[in-house]
């Protein structure tokens, strides 16, 4: 299989990323009763792991959707405004359960910007490929 549109490689990355933001610390704390620090991981609050599952495994069915471009544009909006929910998620998340939390700045939440602007690049290039084609139905 060869990839052979820049919007695939891009939605590819960003399952790649959402892949990793599952496994990475989103901040650091220190329980009242401990004196050592702890990481907060996505799977610490199965909502926010649940929700990007679902965003990796849309961008992922929206790879193979190329033979549709609409429904792939649909598949992929749906799939940033889940990376949006993601992130306000993992804030509220961090904040109310996690007191005095520090976030980590390489983590969790700046890999989802990272899929966040990689879904939107394959959105802008889907809308570029949606006008060629229009064009040239116009030519006909």
């Amino acid at each position: 299989m060869v990839i052979q549109r820049w919007q695939s490689v891009l939605l590819l990355l960003a399952v790649i990323v959402m892949a990793i933001f599952c496994c990475t610390p989103l901040a650091n704390y220190t329980p009242a009763a401990a004196e050592q620090a702890a990481s907060v991981y996505a799977k610490d609050a199965p909502v926010l792991l649940t929700v990007s599952l679902l965003v990796a495994t849309l961008m992922f069915i929206s790879i193979f959707l190329y033979k549709n471009l609409k429904r792939q544009m649909t598949v992929t909006i749906l799939s940033i405004v889940l990376i949006v929910a993601t992130i306000v998620t993992g804030f509220f998340v961090i904040y109310n359960a996690y007191p005095g939390a520090e976030f980590v700045v390489f983590g969790g939440l700046l890999l989802l910007v990272i899929a966040l602007v990689f879904a939107l690049g394959a959105y802008r290039m889907m809308r570029s490929d949606l006008r060629k084609l229009r064009s040239y139905d116009r030519l006909r």
